[in-house]
């Protein structure tokens, strides 16, 4: 079953590699940093895939790994990105000033309320599985949301 398990494991990171890649782009704003926590991630998926007990689990389980390791790498300072380089992210559609704006205010909350915004508006994610991928209840999950959009809306001066 553990065969079983690892290729359908293996399938899901080849078939969803650039959703992994923008998440954890969305934590540490560089390139490289960012292949570096995807492939960190993928590494640790792999060998622990025997903790794995339900196939059906596999998409929450690995974003939880992903985002353990993006969060990790945030915090651990490889952040910084010298000022004189030019991010190497494909440039945002529409107006640029306002996406800018946006994402500034999103770094500027918490990490459990980044957490759960980047994972249900840049993931699509439903509720109910930000709350199993960052290992809390649903009401709360549901209670940051509304508390971290009305953040958003007061940073931006904006409807989000």
């Amino acid at each position: 079953m553990d065969n079983t398990i690892r290729q359908q494991l293996s399938q899901y990171i080849v078939d969803h590699q650039e959703e992994f890649y923008r998440l954890a782009y969305s934590y540490v704003k560089n390139r490289d940093a960012a292949l570096d926590v995807v492939q960190e991630s993928i590494v640790k998926a792999l060998s622990r895939s025997d903790t794995l007990r339900q196939p059906d689990y596999l998409k929450t389980w690995f974003y939880r790994i992903l985002l353990n390791e993006s969060m990790n790498h945030y915090r651990q300072g490889k952040r910084l990105v010298p000022l004189d380089v030019v991010p190497d992210a494909p440039a945002p559609a529409g107006d640029p000033a306002g996406r800018l704006d946006l994402y500034a205010a999103i770094d500027r909350l918490s990490p459990q309320e980044q957490a759960i915004i980047r994972l249900r508006f840049f993931e699509d994610m439903k509720l109910e599985e930000v709350a199993q991928v960052t290992g809390t209840n649903l009401n709360t999950v549901k209670s940051r949301l509304y508390k971290s959009l009305r953040k958003l809306r007061e940073l931006t001066g904006e409807e989000v």
